[in-house]
């Protein structure tokens, strides 16, 4: 089957960042076949008219917590260590299977509104939100999210390692798998090295909180008289693959061994500006190589899902605090939500930017917005312009999940519906 895009400014976040106005993109077989002229004589089985639209790669959730939508609105305006320890974490003990499935969906469907096609998940019953992604038709990297049981030390990690035999590489490789021990604060020296054995032997990687409030890093320093990246550095936890989400209380030192390591962070600017958290040195950790990525956290600390936000947030917000109008501009901003977060899920060669030969995962922009004209600039008008609510049309492995506003893959009415009287059930448990 061949889908054609016509008539459509494409911005393909290639290497040359390279913009490609009133054009083509044809689709087969999930694969973009060419980009620019008309194929004359080509049989085209469906056709999107993409006139007053931009193409671009679909964004790249690269750190949320799915099942926490249900706690959306829940607690909020308190200090991280209250907000977990005395409103959710205890909510958290009473959830169930059906809950996470319910509530990864209307996440799901919030993130396909929104533009996002790739999310990387850190939570558990991560078999639930398997399914929903394998529904939804979404890309998904599940992590089963471990806080250390010292009374049954291995469980989790043998729950990680049936959660990789069971979804990783499936459907048509959409679900990959890596390995989630949650943070430094949460899990002994010992147990992060098993976890990160683990994920060694299967051959993927670690996704893990490292660095995100200071008094994690203060604690660290009385407990092991080191910093968090350095701790988990000397463990030798960083030797595999690692998804470091927040990273925000770093310093150069730091920032160094990440880049010895080629440690992937993940800016999560609303929520941490939310939890108070602080401000992520993201222009100083690229400038040294790293590659930065996007996420948006979870719903009960961002309170949505909406990396058109992250990105908008991330180009404004380190101008501040950098006191510099050149920290992350917009192209920087635009790479962190596609490529840099596709290469942080090891999913670049596939995705993340608009090239022939890789996956077709796009999302249309409607251009023909007020507060979208003139344009000057598209890149420009997509960092500091565009709303969640612009985007027209989301396709996933050319699959199209999303058209005019239309969804085409879940029951987002019974999804709301589900999704807001579980949440309540849950609450009083």
């Amino acid at each position: 089957m061949v889908l054609r895009i016509k008539n459509v400014d494409i911005v393909t976040v290639d290497e040359k960042n390279r913009i490609l106005n009133n054009s083509n993109i044809y689709i087969e077989n999930g694969i973009i076949i060419h980009l620019g002229d008309e194929i004359p004589g080509i049989e085209i089985d469906e056709t999107i008219d993409g006139r007053n639209k931009a193409a671009l790669p679909g964004l790249v959730n690269a750190h949320t917590h799915m099942g926490m939508s249900l706690l959306r609105n829940y607690a909020d305006d308190l200090p991280l260590h209250q907000w977990l320890t005395e409103k959710i974490w205890p909510v958290e003990a009473n959830l169930n299977g059906e809950d996470i499935y319910w509530g990864s969906l209307l996440s799901m469907a919030e993130m396909i509104q929104t533009g996002t096609t790739t999310f990387c998940d850190m939570y558990f019953f991560m078999d639930e939100v398997g399914k929903g992604a394998a529904e939804s038709g979404l890309r998904a990297m599940i992590t089963r999210g471990i806080v250390e049981d010292r009374n049954d030390p291995d469980r989790k990690l043998n729950e990680s390692r049936e959660l990789f035999n069971r979804y990783h590489k499936t459907s048509n490789d959409r679900i990959r798998v890596m390995i989630a021990p949650h943070a430094p604060y949460t899990c002994s020296p010992e147990f992060l090295v098993k976890a990160k054995n683990l994920a060694d032997d299967l051959g993927t990687g670690i996704n893990i909180h490292l660095s995100e409030t200071k008094r994690e890093v203060q604690e660290s320093y009385e407990i092991y008289g080191k910093s968090p990246i350095r701790h988990v550095y000397d463990l030798g936890v960083l030797d595999v693959h690692t998804l470091a989400a927040h990273c925000v209380h770093v310093d150069q030192d730091d920032i160094e061994l990440m880049v010895e390591k080629e440690v992937h962070p993940v800016n999560n600017p609303g929520s941490n500006f939310k939890l108070a958290s602080g401000f992520a040195p993201v222009q100083s950790m690229l400038e040294k190589g790293l590659n930065v990525s996007l996420g948006t956290d979870g719903a009960s600390s961002n309170n949505n899902l909406n990396m058109f936000k992250e990105l908008n947030l991330a180009a404004l917000v380190n101008k501040a605090v950098d006191q510099d109008a050149l920290s992350i501009k917009a192209v920087d901003a635009l790479r962190m939500a596609t490529i840099n977060g596709a290469r942080g899920l090891q999913w670049d060669k596939e995705i993340g930017s608009l090239e022939v030969g890789k996956r077709a995962d796009i999302i249309l922009v409607d251009l023909d917005k007020p507060h979208l004209v003139p344009r000057h600039n598209l890149v420009s008008a997509l960092a500091y312009s565009t709303y969640g609510s612009d985007v027209d049309t989301v396709i996933v492995d050319g699959r199209v999940l999303m058209h005019k506003r239309e969804m085409k893959t879940i029951d987002l009415e019974r999804i709301k519906y589900m999704a807001q009287n579980r949440a309540m059930d849950l609450i009083i448990r």
